[in-house]
């Protein structure tokens, strides 16, 4: 390995480090906050049925599993074909993402409650604890179409050499929640549902911190897609050993 290969690494190992450490710094000082906002009552459990939910699916088809898969033959297509090609990819993949988490979360606000009880079976015995969660579930779930756009974002960008952004996007989610639990106690609102719709605007903010990084490097959300790319096939088949992994760790939990 060159020397000026080895500093490059160094450097974006570096970047990837500092944005991490940011990141567990405010995510104590998060905990620490929705922890004096929330209190450790039944609204408390209430919202951490709720985010554990889309949680799970953040991290079975979002981070490790996605991430993992799409790097790979994102790099090959661009290498052998040029950044168009590879672009095509990336937005063939989106499409699906959206088609199959889509239906999923539809699926998820339909029957909110009896997932709530799958997860938080005592919930049962407490009508007016179930009906709350099932509300912040259906607030929190789609969370999981912007977290996976971000897990996509973020596989571009690495493929390309830009760790930065990525590397900082969970600021964004410690740094939202902390505003929302804070506001709703300044101002007097249902801290549980603050939290909810902050995770939610999160997501959002999130996924629009990649997007001028992005744009610097020529991709574009809009632009030519192949549903049926080869690629998208050959992540998909990638994805499966991985998911199939997360889920059996996620189920022993």
């Amino acid at each position: 390995m060159s020397t000026h290969a080895a500093r490059h690494i160094a450097r974006n190992a570096s970047v990837i480090a500092g944005a991490t450490l940011l990141s567990r710094i405010l995510g104590f000082a998060r905990d620490l906050i929705v922890a004096f906002a929330l209190g450790a009552g039944p609204l408390a459990d209430a919202f951490f049925v709720a985010f554990r939910l889309p949680n799970l699916l953040r991290r079975l088809f979002a981070e490790g599993s996605l991430t993992m898969a799409f790097v790979p033959v994102f790099t090959r297509v661009r290498q052998d074909q040029g950044d168009e090609a590879a672009f095509v990819l990336a937005r063939s993949v989106q499409i699906w993402l959206l088609i199959i988490l889509g239906v999923i979360v539809l699926m998820a606000m339909l029957f909110a409650e009896p997932i709530t009880l799958i997860v938080a079976p005592g919930f049962s015995r407490d009508p007016a604890l179930l009906a709350t969660t099932a509300t912040l579930v259906r607030i929190c779930f789609p969370y999981i179409l912007f977290i996976s756009g971000v897990a996509l974002c973020m596989g571009v960008l690495n493929s390309m050499g830009h760790f930065l952004a990525p590397a900082l996007a969970p600021c964004v989610l410690n740094i939202v929640l902390i505003l929302c639990a804070l506001g709703a106690v300044c101002m007097d609102l249902s801290v549980p549902h603050a939290l909810a719709f902050g995770v939610l605007v999160a997501g959002m903010g999130q996924w629009l911190l990649q997007q001028p990084f992005l744009h610097r490097q020529g991709f574009y959300w809009k632009g030519p897609v192949r549903i049926y790319d080869p690629g998208v096939k050959r992540i998909g088949t990638l994805m499966l050993p991985s998911v199939f992994g997360s889920a059996v760790y996620q189920l022993n939990i």
